[in-house]
């Protein structure tokens, strides 16, 4: 059996083989963001041996491409690793012999489920324990889930983004129809395909952060915290040519008092949503419609990915999407809309 380790930071990915008993099975290998699919094809070239592809629990934007292309993914979560830098990553070598030591503690994630397999009961843990400030958050306007219920308005979101093989495929699908949209691009992605932040601007699209590399917010210290939401902050001004975002969506929903704290402190508006089709765990186009359809209601935001995987089931779906809202009678709106320019002086 060989262990990969695959470790992020700010400039990328860096992968480390090992053997089962922690010894370099292949050299090292770096690679920027924008060269994933070539990560995989590394990892899918390796033969001769099972090989199991590790990430960690701050990495929650690789996966879900890794097992779309077949390889079997496992997360190593903190208690098996040393701490963790301010920013980045445990080294992919940390990870690989962690692996290699303790591959029973490992958690095997499974497509459907995601980087969270096996930690859903905690994550609505958090949630639930966050409820309370959420609500307080909400009242105070500093925190939505929907917009206003008395306007027949939706506003569709897409995370994870952007991804080159299904994001300029959703932008087809809006610019045909006409329909804004706002994408919470993940800082790695962003700095890695600004073009396609530059279409989302000229389209007319809106953008929210969603932290740098998707990591489980409640494991991070504040420092951490701050420093995946400010470098996201400048990969999307820099990219798209725009002015910082002023939403923020925590990855997987995840808070908890000291976490939403921390995120009262960067001024930035947390975004919810209130309908969820699931599209990330690919249930089929036509369920993603029709669970849309089904939960939309005046004022509802939409949760819909356009990256961290395979997203060809979104994309089939979001034709059916946006026609069967209009025949409702819905606008199409972003979840933030811009302030009005002010009237020039006479």
């Amino acid at each position: 059996m060989l262990y990969a380790g695959i470790a992020w930071d700010g400039d990328g990915y860096e992968v480390d083989v090992v053997d089962e008993a922690g010894r370099p099975a292949v050299p090292p290998a770096r690679f920027g963001a924008d060269r994933v699919p070539e990560l995989i094809g590394r990892l899918r070239g390796l033969s001769g041996q099972p090989l199991v592809a590790v990430v960690e629990s701050t990495n929650g934007i690789l996966d879900g491409r890794l097992m779309a292309a077949g390889l079997a993914v496992h997360r190593a979560d903190p208690h098996l690793l040393p701490p963790r830098p301010g920013f980045g990553s445990v080294p992919a070598a940390e990870i690989a012999r962690a692996a290699a030591r303790a591959p029973s503690a490992l958690a095997h994630l499974e497509r459907a489920r995601g980087t969270q397999t096996g930690r859903e009961p905690e994550l609505a843990e958090w949630i639930a324990g966050a409820a309370a400030e959420t609500a307080e958050l909400t009242a105070a306007g500093r925190c939505l889930s929907h917009r206003d219920r008395d306007r027949k308005e939706i506003a569709l979101t897409f995370d994870d983004g952007p991804q080159p093989e299904n994001t300029g495929r959703v932008l087809d699908v809006l610019e045909r129809y006409g329909v804004p949209a706002t994408f919470f691009c993940v800082g790695m992605n962003a700095r890695a395909h600004p073009d396609l932040l530059v279409r989302m601007r000229e389209q007319g699209h809106g953008f929210g952060n969603h932290t740098w590399s998707h990591p489980f917010l409640p494991e991070l210290t504040r420092p951490q915290l701050r420093e995946q939401i400010e470098r996201t902050q400048e990969a999307i001004t820099e990219a798209a040519g725009v002015p910082a975002p002023t939403l923020f969506r925590p990855p997987y929903g995840a808070r908890t008092p000291q976490v939403l704290d921390w995120l009262a402190e960067s001024g930035l508006r947390i975004a919810l949503w209130d309908v969820v089709p699931d599209d990330w765990s690919m249930p089929g186009a036509r369920t993603v419609a029709d669970l849309v359809l089904e939960q939309a209601r005046p004022g509802s935001v939409v949760l819909l990915h356009d990256g961290g995987g395979d997203r060809g089931q979104t994309v089939e779906a979001l034709p059916a999407v946006i026609e069967g809202l209009l025949e409702r009678g819905y606008r199409f709106t972003l979840v933030e809309e811009p302030a009005p320019a002010a009237a020039s002086a006479a």
